[in-house]
């Protein structure tokens, strides 16, 4: 597992390069992203570490991802991504893991990403600022997780899969008492 504070860093470090390649101010990122100057630039200076529903929100102003902003910069493609170089993000906020499994540098319009959902745990995903085409499966390994997406709620078990529009709003939810473990599959290519 990375080092948390070095994990920081490249949060910070992300997030201003980002930024910056669209030559937004601090100013003009708060109000796409309806999120307080002050924070951001405490992110972008490490001083704070976002959660996933401030996280996405920022992501979408940026136009773009989740599994992109958490994507790797380099240069060199390669099909294998070893478990021990994959990163890992922990949200302050509800405990939850996300890792990040796609090899990096892949040409693929598809990210896989881990999740471990701790009991109790509820996250909520405004509806985004997505292209509509972009999409994703949620495949559920262990536990149980109550999914909203859109308008629709569904209990998934172990072994369901639930296909949705990243565009929707979602809201994750583990009322049970044991942790869940799922994939998200995003898919960025038209459907």
């Amino acid at each position: 597992m990375e080092n948390s504070n070095t994990f920081e860093t490249d949060i910070a470090e992300r997030m201003k390069s980002l930024r910056l390649a669209q030559a937004m101010t601090l100013d003009d990122l708060a109000s796409r992203a309806g999120v307080s100057r002050a924070m951001i630039s405490r992110i972008e200076r490490g001083e704070a570490s976002p959660t996933a529903q401030l996280l996405a929100r920022l992501c979408s102003a940026l136009g773009t991802t989740l599994s992109r902003f958490f994507a790797t910069e380099e240069n060199v493609e390669s099909p294998l991504a070893r478990c021990a170089d994959q990163r890992i993000w922990h949200d302050p906020e509800t405990g939850y893991l996300r890792r990040s499994v796609s090899p990096a540098g892949s040409a693929s319009p598809v990210d896989i990403v881990e999740v471990e959902f701790p009991a109790g745990a509820r996250v909520v995903f405004e509806q985004q600022q997505f292209d509509a085409g972009l999409t994703q499966h949620l495949w559920l390994f262990e536990g149980k997780l109550t999914m909203t997406a859109g308008a629709e709620t569904h209990v998934l078990e172990a072994g369901d899969c639930l296909f949705m529009r990243l565009a929707e709003a979602h809201i994750f939810h583990n009322p049970h008492g044991k942790p869940a473990r799922y994939a998200i599959i995003l898919n960025r290519s038209k459907v």
